[in-house]
């Protein structure tokens, strides 16, 4: 990589965990929010999936618009809509506010996560791409970890302190991205992609989106945020109900999960893409993700269910990124629109997937984790008709 790529690449790294930083420290302070201002379950629920809609009706248009106007602009922006969605929700304490911050927050998200992930494919070999996807996806996740606790303490201070605090961090993101990200022109892209277009199985034009592999792995995107957060959103609830965890049990296992997540994303997911190709260490996560998640239904002990949860969650945080991974190497452009997709299908696993569990924990309390089990064994069998030719993946 040469010095601009790389500084380019920490950028994106940086921007991506201070933006999920930010995310994660108004977590915790939700709660209060509701309390503090008189706002009903229904009130929270419509701003949560406000953010969601935004981000499901925008992120392909606006990835689209990145492919034709270059990626730098649009992340700046998104940094920028993101601080102010933050400085807002710190401002008002009207619900009407709360509730346009949100479509803003929703629309910054659909302009920095995929955007820069379709900057990182424009400017990495087909080679180091899972290596930055896996560093860009522990920077995700890393922010997502460390922002609840930090939100916890500033909430000490005022219930609004984090909003004021994570509003300071994408503006302080925003400004050290014009200032240190090198202009798209300024970045040489790696000669591999301009010798190797022949080969791509997409050369440009968005029709290529409706080829077989590319519509199975968007099914597969769809499917993997249905069942992770099928999963994760009633499982609090879950393992409290049916084998009385208190919050330190809970807390233990989603920190377990948070440092094995950034060891395997940081350290080993270029090594297994190495190993087993992409193709296949999807079915490996789909497989290990049926099994936990089985084992969870059938468990007698908190041992057995702590270690099927770290086994679900880390086939899902490496799942994610190999599908990414995938379907960068399929293209030489339309990363923007690739990417856009897989955040807007995202988006609309993350609604479905707890409005699914909800509604089935209140008829049995494993009435979610089987059908989270079915749509994971479909899947599994699934990923076996996603056949690519090495030569595309090279």
């Amino acid at each position: 990589m040469s010095a601009k790529v790389k500084r380019a690449i920490m950028i994106l790294i940086l921007s991506e965990f201070l933006v999920c930083l930010g995310i994660g420290l108004v977590i915790p302070v939700m709660p209060f929010l509701r309390n503090q201002l008189h706002l009903s379950a229904f009130d929270m629920g419509v701003m949560t999936a406000l953010f969601s809609f935004a981000q499901f009706i925008t992120s392909p248009i606006i990835g689209r618009i990145s492919d034709r106007v270059g990626r730098k602009p649009i992340i700046a922006i998104g940094l920028a809509l993101y601080a102010v969605s933050e400085i807002l929700f710190a401002l008002t304490n009207l619900l009407g506010m709360f509730d346009f911050a949100r479509v803003i927050g929703g629309i910054s998200a659909a302009m920095v996560t995929p955007t820069g992930m379709a900057l990182a494919a424009d400017i990495t070999t087909k080679r180091q791409r899972a290596k930055v996807i896996g560093w860009l996806s522990a920077a995700f996740s890393g922010g997502l970890i460390l922002g609840p606790g930090i939100g916890g303490i500033l909430a000490g201070i005022s219930y609004k302190a984090p909003f004021w605090f994570a509003g300071g961090l994408g503006a302080i993101s925003t400004i050290a991205l014009l200032v240190l990200l090198p202009n798209d022109s300024e970045i040489e892209k790696p000669d591999q992609i301009t010798s190797q277009k022949a080969s791509n199985i997409m050369n440009g034009d968005w029709h290529d989106l409706l080829i077989k592999p590319v519509i199975l792995l968007f099914i597969l995107i769809l499917v993997s945020s249905f069942g992770l957060q099928g999963f994760e959103s009633i499982y609090s609830l879950f393992v409290n109900q049916v084998f009385h965890f208190s919050i330190a049990n809970i807390a233990l296992v989603l920190t377990l999960n948070g440092l094995i997540s950034l060891f395997f994303q940081v350290m080993l997911f270029d090594r297994l893409v190495v190993r087993f190709k992409e193709t296949r260490l999807i079915r490996i996560c789909f497989f290990f993700a049926l099994i936990g998640t089985l084992w969870i239904i059938f468990a007698h002990s908190k041992i057995e269910v702590i270690i099927a949860t770290l086994i679900v969650f880390t086939a899902f945080d490496l799942l994610r990124p190999a599908i990414t991974t995938l379907l960068t190497k399929l293209s030489a452009k339309n990363q923007g629109l690739i990417n856009g997709l897989n955040m807007s299908l995202t988006s609309v696993g993350n609604v479905i997937g707890p409005l699914m569990s909800g509604a089935l924990l209140d008829m049995n309390t494993h009435y979610p984790y089987v059908v989270v089990a079915g749509f994971l064994a479909v899947s599994y069998l699934l990923a076996f008709a996603v056949k690519i030719k090495p030569h595309h993946l090279a």
